[in-house]
């Protein structure tokens, strides 16, 4: 195991608090933290120490891509690192967004070759499914909900406008797209109006606070009311919440440990000032209703819980020690591991490190397993590959 540095990103709706405080830094930092990047995207890879100096760490598995990744990985994914941890702190709501499937952003990917970087979709060739666990209290949207209870929502709010939508949400999921694309194709001239009016109706009524905290920050984005058509879910630490290929959704507030595959292919459907394609967006969007967003950790030893998915790529743990003073994980690597509370060891067969919160680690393949001890709390980021 070596120590692990990752970059910050600024967007402008991360915190300047929270990964300041994670990392044990004054507050509030001089702008928004949004993530912290722990990985090996070429977009903003985390680094290693080497002779007196950095080196990123896409440069180190490049040398030795079969000794770092295990020839498993390179056989299932090619020579790079298949999974991305982060720190995701959102002090305002991040875009309505989701994500390609494989065969999408391959395709995607490819056609986006004609255009120029600020027109682009598709920035790599890759999915990205994505686990968000959270670190305190959460809230985010996230997948859709039952069309039926959409339309009592939008009903009660008494908006004429509103009458296309909901003749669209009466025909249930079938219409469900249909409902979409109205509201996210709504004129450009009349998108303040309607704004206008479902944040008026909605004042009283039970989604008063979610509207007024979007439609403040996006006055004239029909993607306000979009927003009402999602589950809307508070997570508890320890709780997370699994976003497949094609569901739409949008972090709103809290801090969590989040692990992908390592791609940044974002499609964008609205509330940002980033780049938003709607018809790319609705191509891709899966229109099925998701009944339970909220994935619960499941125990699998002593101090050790993970978030099962259905995915190859990663697979994430989280382990406690303490009460246990010494838990072994026996997952195999390439690792990433982040501490989050206390001080802990974590050793594999080739060197152990020290980590304080905030800290990070990365070992190869050639590792063996991995071994955690003192008092504390990590995340250690995985191949998914049994």
């Amino acid at each position: 195991m070596e120590l692990l540095y990752g970059p910050i990103k600024d967007y402008a709706w991360g915190s300047r608090c929270a990964i300041a405080e994670l990392q044990g830094r004054p507050v509030p930092s001089e702008g928004p933290e949004a993530e912290l990047w722990l990985g090996a995207h070429p977009g903003a890879p985390a680094s290693v120490d080497r002779d007196g100096g950095r080196v990123a760490l896409t440069e180190v598995l490049a040398a030795d891509p079969a000794g770092w990744l295990g020839q498993r990985v390179v056989d299932r994914f090619g020579a790079r690192l298949p999974f991305l941890l982060k720190v995701l702190a959102a002090a305002a709501p991040l875009s309505l967004q989701a994500h390609p499937d494989a065969e999408q952003a391959r395709a995607g990917y490819a056609a986006d070759d004609a255009r120029c970087d600020g027109h682009r979709n598709y920035v790599d060739p890759f999915h990205k499914p994505e686990l968000l666990v959270a670190l305190g209290p959460m809230e985010a949207l996230c997948g859709f909900r039952d069309p039926v209870v959409s339309a009592e929502v939008l009903a009660g709010l008494g908006v004429p406008a509103l009458g296309p939508v909901l003749d669209a949400l009466g025909a249930g999921a079938a219409g469900l797209a249909e409902a979409v694309r109205l509201l996210l194709t709504w004129p450009a001239a009349d998108r303040a109006g309607l704004v206008a009016a479902v944040r008026k109706a909605a004042v009283a009524g039970p989604d008063a606070e979610l509207v007024e905290l979007l439609a403040e920050a996006y006055p004239a984005d029909p993607g306000v009311v979009v927003a009402l058509l999602l589950n809307r879910v508070r997570l508890a630490p320890g709780e997370a919440i699994w976003m497949p290929a094609g569901n739409l959704h949008a972090y709103l507030r809290g801090t969590g440990v989040e692990v992908m595959a390592a791609s940044d292919n974002v499609l964008r459907g609205g509330l940002t000032r980033k780049r938003v394609d709607v018809a790319e967006l609705l191509r891709v969007l899966r229109f099925e209703v998701l009944d339970q967003p909220v994935v619960a950790p499941r125990p699998v030893a002593d101090g050790v819980v993970t978030w099962p998915v259905p995915v190859a790529d990663f697979a994430l743990h989280r382990v406690t020690v303490g009460r246990q003073p010494e838990v072994t994980l026996t997952v195999p690597g390439p690792w990433l591991v982040l501490c989050t509370s206390g001080q802990v060891d974590v050793a594999d067969v080739v060197a152990p490190v020290t980590l304080g919160p905030g800290q990070a680690a990365v070992g190869s393949a050639a590792g063996g397993s991995l071994t955690v001890s003192g008092a504390g709390e990590v995340y250690v980021a995985s191949p998914g590959l049994c």
